[in-house]
């Protein structure tokens, strides 16, 4: 027994001995290194490197030359391929093993094969395999001392464009003002504080710039840019000692306020921004910021250009990948300048929003929110005075009200209409015996009642409620028609749901919680919770042109023309006689858009008071709507609301500026 336990002992120790003299296989430490790397653990790739390798560059350095190679060229995909041989062939303690190296960057592809050299060394009382690395590893060419350079080109930015090709978002000349710090001598904290209160930046800011590293006496320094038309900053900005100007490129915007909503504006790209995008943009790039160039900020940024280049100690370069510079596309829209500008002028500042469309094709002609702002002071650098002035503006000129929902009022009756005809609860002979200016359906509904302006002494048809606005006709309508059907019948008009690729996102038009018969009744003449935006509503009008189809509105030329959103929403013969009707509110005597009359056309149209307030008997806000076009020829029909028209005549604002745009 003791024999075999003596054998045993020596055949554990003869294992162990073979175990300890098993060395490490160069395949296996280089295939390590390999994973490391495609890891991007570069302090772990460090710790493989050879004594040599590790004499010419410290782990700190080594560490962050990667990183910042690899970050700057936006090295992304990296893939370090490795087969290791079925024989090595090991040489004066020595192996060669070939690799492959493929990535790609801001400049492309980046592929090439390269040899690594492992040396055999002994570190802490053990022999392992070490790589001789050296700066060929980060790339062939990129020998000691050389340096990498990374020329780029920026690609022009896609132009903005209306129907007709006129500008409204494109690459133009502005002024850039500036000091030059030699001529400024012993006067230099006064000209600081000049030109602080003249352009809105602190005095800190200045000093920043003009203390910049690579600034020198004889240099101009850039401050700020101004729009082109600014003569009057530029003006006492140059007569300020040592400050001069130059004219630069900029993005421009024509139209200037009248568009701003829609268009928006480009600025610097921020930190945020910047991580957010993954890729193709530089921390110099500019970035839509809202409206349109935010939307098609792809498509109009386009790709810049980019080399990357290796520049060697005797002077030469090596390129080692190269990518064309790729401009922005321009973006046509059906938006008519002429039309745009004429609706935000008309609004003359007061808070409100309107769309023009062209009823049979579909093509907005017109997208406005007032008050606005200057995109063309945002874009160069607001400062931070004209933000809080913005800021402050009880207008609230920053927000953007046609893509918002608003209760549309009384220009909620023509959807009403044709949704109680097509279900047949009313027909335009049928009568209410209404007596008052305010009803109620029976005692359950307490203290609320529904009021009307006119007091028409007997029975009332749904012309006569249409010419005259009656709510208490439209309220009765409804609760005969019932909440379903009503609801149903707004589903076919589109409420609930997105405008079928729409390039501006807007909010959806609401039905909201019809629980009740008030509820009902309220909906049927645009309060209750019903919301409309601005583009649905003149949209909704649509069928009424169109033989009972309504039209899908586009924004981008080209794009779905002519197309049906919502094909039969009421009948060939329901539009003509809603038409009809709609003619007499604006040409009969006691109609409620009489003041829409032009001579030599016929108008129809729809006026509508929308009352924001609590409960019922309060003294609210009230918001004015319009909608018309010409009969005789439907290629632009106006849709306008107007804020705060209690006691100025409800719709009347709206009504006088639709037809002042409908005269031209």
């Amino acid at each position: 027994m003791k024999k075999w336990i003596g054998m045993l002992l020596l055949l554990l120790m003869a294992l162990s001995v073979a175990g300890c003299n098993k060395e490490p296989k160069p395949e296996d430490r280089f295939t390590a290194y390999v994973k490391e790397w495609n890891d991007q653990n570069f302090e772990k790739m460090y710790d493989y490197l050879s004594e040599e390798a590790q004499e010419k560059i410290s782990k700190g350095e080594f560490t962050d030359r990667y990183e910042k190679i690899y970050g700057d060229l936006e090295i992304e995909n990296l893939k370090v391929d490795f087969k290791a041989p079925e024989e090595v062939e090991e040489k004066d303690g020595m192996v060669e093993f070939p690799f492959h190296v493929k990535m790609d960057s801001l400049a492309g592809e980046i592929a090439f094969d390269h040899t690594a050299v492992l040396k055999k060394e002994e570190r802490d009382d053990a022999k392992n395999w070490f790589v001789n690395w050296d700066t060929t590893f980060i790339f062939p060419q990129l020998e000691e001392g050389d340096k990498i350079s990374l020329p780029t080109t920026p690609a022009k930015r896609g132009d903005i464009v209306d129907k007709n090709g006129a500008g409204l978002a494109v690459t133009g000349k502005v002024t850039e003002i500036g000091i030059i710090p030699g001529e400024m001598g012993d006067d230099e904290e006064k000209i600081i504080k000049k030109v602080s209160d003249l352009l809105g930046l602190s005095e800190d800011q200045i000093k920043k710039a003009l203390s910049a590293s690579w600034v020198q006496p004889e240099h101009f320094v850039p401050l700020k840019k101004i729009p082109g038309d600014a003569n009057d900053v530029l003006e006492k900005a140059t007569a300020i000692p040592s400050v001069n100007n130059r004219t630069v490129e900029a993005r421009v915007y024509p139209l200037g306020e009248a568009a701003a909503h829609l268009i928006g504006y480009v600025g610097p790209i921020t930190a945020e921004e910047l991580e957010k995008a993954g890729g193709g943009y530089q921390s110099s790039d500019v970035i839509g910021k809202r409206g349109l160039e935010q939307v098609f900020e792809k498509k109009l940024k386009g790709e810049n250009g980019a080399k990357i280049v290796i520049n060697k100690e005797d002077g030469t370069e090596e390129v080692l990948a190269e990518k064309e510079v790729k401009d922005g596309e321009d973006v046509q829209l059906t938006i008519d300048a002429a039309v745009q500008n004429k609706i935000f002028k008309e609004l003359k500042g007061e808070a409100g929003t309107a769309a023009a469309l062209n009823p049979v094709s579909g093509e907005t002609l017109a997208l406005v929110s007032s008050p606005s702002f200057d995109p063309n002071v945002l874009s160069l650098g607001a400062t931070a005075k004209d933000w809080e002035k913005l800021d402050k503006d009880k207008k609230k000129p920053l927000v953007t009200r046609f893509k918002n929902g608003y209760a549309p009022g009384s220009v909620m009756k023509p959807i009403t209409t044709a949704i109680a005809l097509e279900a047949g609860a009313v027909d335009w002979n049928k009568t209410y015996d209404i007596k008052g200016l305010s009803w109620q359906k029976d005692s359950s509904w307490g203290g609320y009642s529904v009021t009307r302006v006119s007091d028409t002494n007997g029975p009332v048809d749904l012309e006569k409620a249409l010419v005259l606005s009656d709510n208490i006709f439209f309220a009765r309508t409804a609760l005969d028609l019932g909440k379903d059907q009503f609801a149903a019948g707004l589903k076919k008009f589109g409420f609930e749901e997105d405008i079928p690729d729409y390039a501006y996102p807007l909010e959806q038009s609401k039905i909201g919680d019809i629980d009740s018969d008030i509820a009902l009744a309220d909906s049927a003449y645009g309060q209750g919770q019903i919301e409309m935006n601005i583009v649905h509503l003149a949209t909704a009008y649509t069928p009424i042109i169109n033989k009972g189809n309504m039209i899908q509105p586009v924004l981008v030329k080209g794009e779905a023309d002519g197309a049906v959103w919502k094909k039969g929403v009421m009948s060939e013969k329901t539009a003509a006689d809603i038409q009809n009707a709609l003619l007499k509110v604006v040409e009969d005597p006691k109609g409620t858009a009489r003041g829409a009359r032009i001579e030599g056309k016929r108008i129809a149209g729809k006026t509508g008071t929308a009352e924001i307030k609590a409960k019922q008997g309060e003294k609210g806000k009230e918001n004015g709507f319009f909608v018309a076009y010409d009969t005789e020829k439907p290629d632009m029909l106006v849709a306008m609301m107007v804020e705060d028209v209690l006691d100025r005549g409800g719709s009347a604002p709206a009504v006088d500026r639709v037809k002042k745009v409908l005269e031209k």
